[in-house]
């Protein structure tokens, strides 16, 4: 059985009112999260909100890249590029 992964790329905005996909944009998913930058805190909010958003574990997600920044990849096992697309096609496009 071939396992299905893909990478999401994602801006996250830390310190919003609430936890929050915004849209996307260009191919990049926009998420606001409440917690703060601090101690890996908006990295472990933002993929509690993408486990809830795409219905995966949180233990399915693993940021490959941008562990500081705001930009980051997002690696995403048990679901394929297709899977992926039609979850995100009902978020609309940001500005």
């Amino acid at each position: 059985m071939v396992q299905k992964s893909t990478t999401l790329e994602v801006h996250v905005q830390p310190g919003a009112k609430r936890d929050e996909i915004a849209g996307l944009k260009a191919g990049v998913l926009y998420v606001k999260v409440a917690a703060p930058p601090r101690k890996g805190q908006a990295n472990q909010a933002l993929l509690k909100l993408l486990a809830r958003v795409l219905d995966v574990s949180k233990g399915s997600l693993e940021i490959v890249r941008g562990h500081t920044a705001r930009n980051k990849i997002i690696a995403v096992q048990g679901l394929s590029p297709e899977d992926l697309k039609s979850i995100l096609a009902h978020y609309p496009e940001v500005r």
